[in-house]
């Protein structure tokens, strides 16, 4: 536990760190912002540390592990269509539950004004994740080729991009940038690795890896979709 905590309060220093040089080499060289900002701007600084700090250690000590044990026991029950089910509600509600997702959805919002509601833009986003993560786990199983559904899913993609309003092209790839934060990465990831690990024939890194690329052009295609319905 000891050598865990020390890992990512070493990891959160080397993120934060260039960040916090650079902007306190702006203030004291060209924008001079007011004291009262650059304190916030510490103060934020120093509790998004400690934030990290402790998700970081909570995503290795807990959520990996539990995300691999789920996926090496699911094959056990010899279903399926249970693995597909338990795969789109992991990749639902931790997609709702994505600081990064739940950032853009808000952002959305207030940059509509509320025509295009975060609430609704969240769970569109979490649909795609959560239909595509399902669709990935079932390749892990089956054996498909991973790059027949990784050019399949683009290829819908980049045909749906040329009939939906800008706006929503826009969010769209951000939508799927934002799917691959700190929560829905390890979840996902660690779910398809244990899967792998106990079926035969399989490859720990052509199976458990790629699958949080395949979930996250779920997104981008979900949006697509609703700019589609929307307009």
């Amino acid at each position: 536990m000891h050598s865990i905590f020390l890992k990512n309060v070493i990891e959160v220093i080397k993120a934060v760190a260039p960040l916090l040089a650079i902007v306190c080499l702006l203030q004291f060289s060209l924008i001079h912002a007011p004291i009262e900002l650059f304190a916030q701007f510490l103060i934020g600084t120093a509790l998004a540390m400690v934030g990290m700090l402790l998700l970081f250690v909570g995503v290795d000590v807990g959520i990996l592990s539990m995300g691999r044990f789920i996926g090496s026991e699911l094959p056990t029950r010899n279903s399926l269509l249970l693995i597909i089910a338990i795969a789109f509600a992991l990749g639902f509600v931790t997609t709702v539950a994505e600081p990064d997702v739940l950032v853009l959805s808000e952002q959305v919002d207030a940059a509509s004004h509320g025509r295009l509601p975060g609430q609704v833009v969240l769970y569109v986003i979490a649909v795609g994740v959560a239909v595509f993560t399902a669709a990935a786990l079932a390749r892990v199983v089956l054996g498909w080729p991973i790059k027949r559904m990784i050019v399949g899913a683009y290829l819908l993609a980049l045909g749906l991009a040329p009939l939906v309003p800008e706006d929503f092209l826009s969010l769209a790839f951000d939508a799927g940038g934002a799917t691959t934060g700190v929560l829905t990465a390890p979840v996902v990831i660690s779910l398809a690795m244990g899967l792998s690990s106990v079926l035969a024939g399989r490859n720990a890194v052509s199976d458990g890896f790629g699958i949080l690329g395949i979930a996250s052009i779920g997104s981008v295609i979900a949006v697509l979709i609703m700019g589609l319905l929307w307009s």
